[in-house]
């Protein structure tokens, strides 16, 4: 039997990058998937792959710093078996250098956004019995990193609520758990270094890869099996803990 059959996950920004291959993966496992996206067409294009497969998937156009619009899409879902808050945004800057309005739009979108999910599926769990719950945290969580100043202030946040919510939600069997992967090769990815390095895209891309000791960044596909594995009832003994996939740059960086 495959890993998620008959259960219902929730992926929010699952349009692209790391959400994306988590949708299509679990939707290989079984799963029935609910894509929550701010872009609704980049999240339409993922149920469609998945549909042309074989899997069963649907697309919610949602902006998850909107309390009320999040709570009115899960309540449109039903039963949910399955969360993983992914949804983020980045910003490059020390302290000195987010202005409010950046610190704000980060805060808004990484954190207050994954309380919103957070608020809307927890009490859905408890009535349905149980659940699992994966939120992507960083390794900005815990090591610091240049110039990533609001970021790592959204990822920390990130890592403390699923702390909180596996010690609090234990005894409805709901498992909370976290994952901080290190750099990994998105679109997102490329765009940075397009923007903010033209003409040395190869030589900031080689750069960031063996910023990792392992010598090169991580692939979607690779943090998605994590997330597959932290989902399924193999982890059943599994919570309140944070998992780094992070080629060795948190323990062997030195």
């Amino acid at each position: 039997m495959s890993k998620l059959e008959n259960k219902v996950a929730v992926i929010t920004g699952g349009g692209s990058g790391i959400g994306r291959a988590i949708a299509l993966l679990f939707a290989v496992e079984g799963a029935y998937v609910h894509i929550l996206d701010l872009n609704t067409d980049i999240a339409q294009t993922v149920v469609d792959e998945i549909v042309v497969r074989g899997g069963k998937a649907k697309a919610h156009g949602c902006n998850v710093s909107d309390h009320n619009e999040v709570a009115g899409i899960i309540s449109s879902i039903g039963i949910i078996d399955v969360l993983v808050n992914n949804a983020g945004i980045a910003h490059v800057g020390n302290l000195e250098k987010c202005a409010e309005a950046d610190f704000e739009r980060v805060f808004n979108v990484n954190v207050k956004g994954a309380y919103n999910v957070l608020h809307a599926v927890v009490p859905v769990m408890k009535q349905n019995g149980g659940g699992a719950i994966l939120n992507l945290a960083s390794i900005a969580a815990v090591v610091g990193i240049a110039d990533r100043f609001a970021y790592s202030m959204s990822k920390g946040a990130i890592y403390a609520m699923s702390m909180s919510v596996a010690r609090d939600y234990m005894a409805d069997n709901i498992r909370s758990n976290s994952i901080s992967p290190a750099r990994v090769h998105t679109p997102f990815v490329d765009g940075f270094i397009a923007k903010n390095y033209p003409g040395q895209e190869a030589e900031m891309f080689e750069k960031l890869s063996q910023s990792q000791p392992i010598g090169r960044m991580a692939k979607p596909e690779e943090i998605a099996k994590l997330a597959l594995f932290l989902c399924s009832d193999d982890a059943g003994f599994i919570t309140g803990n944070d998992y780094p996939i992070d080629g060795g740059f948190i323990k062997l960086n030195n």
